[in-house]
């Protein structure tokens, strides 16, 4: 079981150089990524006055967040891993990836980047609205816990595929490709319903900018909870049991 790995860390290792470096490079992906991605929203709203939600702007919202991490993750992994989603790092530290003192130095990081990136969208925009996840008509917040667990599964087990796996090979080639693809392709799925955020940082750069918190704990509970389905299925049933692996050093997701 990866739960087995889990690993605080070493008193030093947040001041370590290499962690610092690491939290900058968080920092600024999710600071491209949401700038992308919130941005496109924002766009929206301004050429449709603030209209009802259509299909064409789904599309938009999918292109613009699929295209925003594929670059966002491509950027950062070669120094942080490319978490670019405290989900993410915590499917990572779950399964025995990276320690938790480094998984905090990274939330602390890809929080203020999210944050970072809504005041320079409300700046640069002359102050609109960065709007807060919110729930569809209909739409209950236990329903939207069910999507984000199911959504963000798919997302960290993409990522545990084609990022974390040692027997990747080549495939690890395309990993922001399909980390960004399957991003997309949730959107379609769930956006209409919940906004389909697989990500807590995405979610909380514009609650806070906007200061809007209704149902704020379902962008955490339904990611989390994700996250860890998929590290442990993954690790389990895919890693575990494979013949000389060895847990992935953090430096290299």
């Amino acid at each position: 079981m990866p739960i087995n790995r889990i690993a605080i860390g070493a008193p030093g290792e947040a001041s370590h150089p290499d962690a610092i470096k690491a939290a900058f490079a968080e920092f600024f992906s999710m600071v491209i990524f949401v700038f992308a991605g919130e941005g496109s929203g924002m766009a929206y709203n301004k050429l449709t006055g603030n209209g009802p939600a259509t299909p064409s702007g789904l599309v938009a919202a999918s292109l613009s967040h699929a295209f925003g991490l594929v670059v966002a993750v491509s950027v950062g992994a070669n120094i942080s891993g490319g978490h670019v989603n405290p989900a993410v790092t915590f499917g990572a530290f779950v399964g025995g990836n990276i320690t938790l003192l480094r998984a905090i130095l990274y939330w602390i990081a890809q929080l203020l980047g999210s944050v970072v990136a809504c005041l320079l969208l409300k700046i640069g925009t002359g102050g609109l609205e960065t709007s807060a996840f919110a729930l569809s008509s209909g739409v209950t917040p236990w329903n939207a816990v069910v999507l984000e667990i199911v959504m963000t599964f798919g997302l960290v087990y993409t990522v545990y595929a084609t990022a974390v796996d040692p027997k990747k090979g080549d495939i690890g080639v395309i990993a922001p490709l399909a980390i960004g693809l399957i991003v997309g392709a949730n959107i379609l799925a769930g956006g209409a319903f919940d906004g389909a955020s697989m990500n807590p940082a995405v979610s909380f750069g514009p609650a806070v900018v906007s200061w809007t918190w209704t149902h704020h704990w379902v962008y955490w509970l339904g990611p989390f909870v994700g996250a860890a389905i998929a590290a442990i299925a993954y690790d389990t049933i895919f890693i575990s049991g494979s013949s000389g692996h060895e847990p992935l050093p953090s430096n290299d997701f």
